[in-house]
């Protein structure tokens, strides 16, 4: 399975080398290549449906060369990240960018933050989307919901982990190349592990919870930059609209239904209301997002060009 996840990584660089010879545009042509990291649960692609949906393409479109990490969709924030700094040094290997630029959803922003404080010298960029960057209220009430170490904490991590090597599975992952730990995901999720984890990653992180004086060059040489919705309901087609309308209520302040907009900040700020919720970040589901709001495709797109003006 590790033999034909290479093969296809290689396949991508042929052809992204290709398309970047073929497309009209360099809006979003960055010095690196662009590394996208899911949140949890997250997959690259499920049935030729991507996490990021049609973020890739319209980057490559525009000019950027663009992977996909390959990431546990369900562990903690240290063991996602040493899993992307394997992922990281092969695309250096692949492609021969001496850095690359990442962009992490929802837990993809503090593991591209791990990953950015232990290896800076690959790292030039990190931009967190709807990141659970100072914990999520949602997490917290799981966690105490979960008495440690109990049966129902062994019950409830031998469930989740099982829909997790699912998802491993459906888009085309071994999950013993990428082990699942619901539990450990859940606890570096949490307000206080994510207090900890600032603690000894404080790369790009503001002064004070829902402060914006993070600084936008952290330093360890890295640019750091944040965005994030602060809706939970954005279109009633959308079916998973109403359960981030319910695990919103978790909240007593402006959230995108699972991470609290305060709580997604890191570095630059570029904005945090955009009237999107925690899956309108990625353009999901499908693409139904609020019809009055900038596309989430554009805004990933629109980052990239900020890279490319940055030398990124």
């Amino acid at each position: 399975m590790r033999i034909i996840k290479r093969v296809s990584l290689l396949i991508a660089v042929i052809c992204m080398a290709f398309a970047s010879h073929a497309s009209a545009s360099t809006y979003a042509k960055t010095k690196y290549p662009i590394v996208l990291v899911h949140g949890l649960f997250g997959f690259e692609d499920i049935l030729f449906v991507d996490y990021f949906y049609k973020v890739p393409q319209k980057l490559t479109r525009n000019g950027a060369v663009v992977y996909i990490a390959e990431v546990s969709p369900a562990n903690s924030t240290e063991v996602r990240g040493e899993q992307l700094l394997n992922y990281i040094d092969e695309v250096l290997a692949l492609s021969g960018a001496e850095k690359v630029n990442l962009i992490g959803h929802s837990h993809g922003g503090p593991t591209a933050r791990y990953a950015a404080s232990v290896a800076p010298d690959k790292v030039a960029s990190v931009s967190s989307v709807g990141g659970v960057n100072w914990g999520s209220k949602v997490a917290d009430q799981l966690r105490n919901a979960i008495a440690e170490d109990s049966f129902q904490e062994d019950a409830a991590g031998v469930v989740v982990n099982a829909f997790a090597n699912i998802i491993e599975f459906a888009s085309g992952s071994d999950p013993r190349d990428k082990p699942t730990d619901a539990i450990a995901a859940l606890n570096s999720l949490s307000t206080d592990e994510t207090v900890r984890f600032n603690q000894r990653y404080p790369e790009g992180m503001p002064s004070a919870y829902c402060r914006n004086d993070g600084k936008m060059l952290a330093e360890n040489g890295v640019y750091y930059y944040s965005w994030s919705g602060g809706k939970t309901f954005t279109n009633a087609l959308d079916v998973v609209d109403p359960f981030l309308a319910i695990t919103g209520t978790a909240f007593n302040e402006a959230n995108d239904g699972l991470v609290a907009t305060c709580s997604s900040h890191l570095g630059k700020v570029l904005r945090d209301n955009y009237r999107m919720n925690h899956l309108d970040e990625v353009n999901q589901s499908f693409g139904i997002t609020h019809w009055f709001e900038t596309n989430p495709v554009n805004v990933f797109v629109q980052q990239a060009n900020r890279l490319k003006r940055q030398g990124l």
